[in-house]
């Protein structure tokens, strides 16, 4: 294999593991751990996965950002501007919403007595919210890169 085919298939392999395992923590992990287990005790393990899930996802969209810069397309602007609004959103959801949601999680002794008109609830209810949906707009950031493949 010759040095100048690197770029395009570790960018292709980086793209597809952050797309494959954001979509597999969403759409699979979470609800199924949500299902099998109570909602503390499934948030209690969502919550450790959280970090590595994050730092995954970053270091993802590093290599395939610096491998892009090797590779001669015309999408490459495009499919560069994608995968910097995604690393910002993953680094947002890594370094303000998460820490700031596990602090919050503190406060709140169970979700399953603590009222839901709690403040310490109402703002993890927010700061959920807003993660949930920077996850989303990673996956479909993620599907465009594949389509632009």
């Amino acid at each position: 294999m010759k040095l100048k085919q690197m770029p395009p298939i570790v960018y292709r392999l980086a793209i597809a593991c952050w797309l494959g395992g954001a979509s597999l923590f969403t759409f699979l992990l979470t609800p199924t751990l949500f299902k099998s287990f109570n909602r503390d005790v499934a948030g209690d393990i969502v919550g450790v996965l959280f970090p590595g899930y994050f730092l995954w996802g970053l270091a993802c969209g590093v290599v395939a950002l610096i491998c892009l810069a090797g590779i001669k397309s015309r999408a490459r602007t495009v499919s560069a501007i994608i995968i910097a609004v995604m690393l910002t959103i993953s680094s947002v959801q890594a370094f303000v919403i998460e820490p700031k949601a596990a602090a919050l999680k503190k406060e709140i002794p169970s979700f399953a007595t603590t009222p839901t008109d709690h403040p310490s609830r109402v703002l993890f209810r927010k700061l959920h919210a807003i993660s949930a949906s920077g996850n989303l707009a990673v996956i479909g950031g993620g599907i465009a890169l594949v389509v632009l493949l």
